[in-house]
């Protein structure tokens, strides 16, 4: 029979809001940029706090802190794909206003023959 240890800690868990975090953030790569990784930030933030306040009943900064950083990384990646996006569209639209309607259509026969052939 084994001896009882009685310098053996107990076992702490984890807290739930670190393992949301960094799901938030693998969903906000993965699926739902916007919406994962905004989930990822505030439950990081939430956890983070959570774990200070136990005072070692939970752990899981890590995650937390990883959740948080990721979230933060695909909300800026969110970001210039939005800008990115709007300027493809935006520059064709004002040209075909100051030019012309058929500005428009130039601009983007270029790109397409370069794309079909």
């Amino acid at each position: 029979m084994p001896a009882s240890n009685s310098t053996m800690q107990p076992a702490t868990a984890t807290s739930g809001l670190a393992i949301v975090s960094l799901l938030g953030a693998l969903l906000g790569f993965a699926l739902f940029p916007i919406l994962g990784s905004v989930v990822a930030v505030v439950a990081g933030r939430l956890a983070r706090r959570e774990i200070d306040e136990t005072q070692g009943k939970l752990n899981g900064e890590g995650l937390a802190r990883a959740g948080e950083i990721l979230g933060w990384i695909g909300i800026a990646l969110s970001v210039v794909g939005v800008c990115t996006v709007g300027a493809l569209v935006a520059v064709p639209l004002c040209a075909a206003v100051l030019l012309g309607t058929d500005a428009m259509f130039e601009g983007l026969r270029l790109p397409l023959l370069a794309i079909i052939s």
